[in-house]
């Protein structure tokens, strides 16, 4: 008897995910404050969407910001012994109810560079989606600062698409709500930073 080979097949190509709310959510990733942290509750949400304008359901949006004081809990902040250590600095929402995420976090304050110019206040963000082999980094800034007016980075965009950056202020009977779409592509894609 002759034994019959199974002939090789092969393993088809697969870019990044979507695994993100399966292996990157465990719970609570997206409430960056407790009842001891400082300052001002907010809502950060919004929508990502693709190149289409389709909300993508398995993406992943990560945020990194300072706290209420304007200080990050990160060596490289020279104020980082003062910063508020009930705070989390950091968060990640899944995309899973029709491209939507959501955060529970605290308004930030001006941060001072190490220049001594002041930034605006702002919100890192990554965002992690299929298809995409390098995420994507931008910032969310606030309407109606008088320091994005003079904010390096924010004036350093084409004006007819600075809109992008910054989320609008929506009604909310609970916390004040920050909303900021993410457009991945498309005449409204949102500015990326080259980092």
């Amino acid at each position: 008897m002759t034994e019959q080979k199974t002939p090789l097949l092969q393993t088809s190509s697969q870019t990044v995910g979507p695994f993100f709310h399966y292996g990157l959510i465990f719970g609570e990733e997206h409430i960056l404050v407790n009842e001891h942290t400082l300052g001002q509750r907010i809502i950060i949400t919004g929508t990502v969407f693709d190149g289409d304008g389709e909300p993508i359901p398995d993406a992943l949006v990560e945020i990194w910001q300072a706290d209420v004081n304007g200080y990050f809990d990160h060596p490289e902040d020279p104020n980082h012994d003062k910063a508020d250590k009930h705070f989390k600095y950091f968060g990640r929402s899944d995309t899973v109810k029709n491209g939507v995420y959501s955060f529970k976090t605290v308004k930030p304050a001006v941060a001072t560079c190490n220049n001594d110019t002041q930034e605006a206040p702002y919100v890192c963000v990554r965002v992690f989606s299929r298809g995409m082999l390098i995420h994507a980094v931008t910032r969310m800034y606030f309407p109606n600062e008088k320091n994005n007016e003079t904010d390096v980075l924010l004036n350093s965009i084409d004006a007819n698409r600075k809109q992008t950056l910054i989320a609008r202020l929506v009604e909310n009977n609970d916390l004040p709500t920050y909303h900021f779409d993410i457009h991945l592509q498309g005449a409204e894609e949102t500015v990326f930073l080259d980092l």
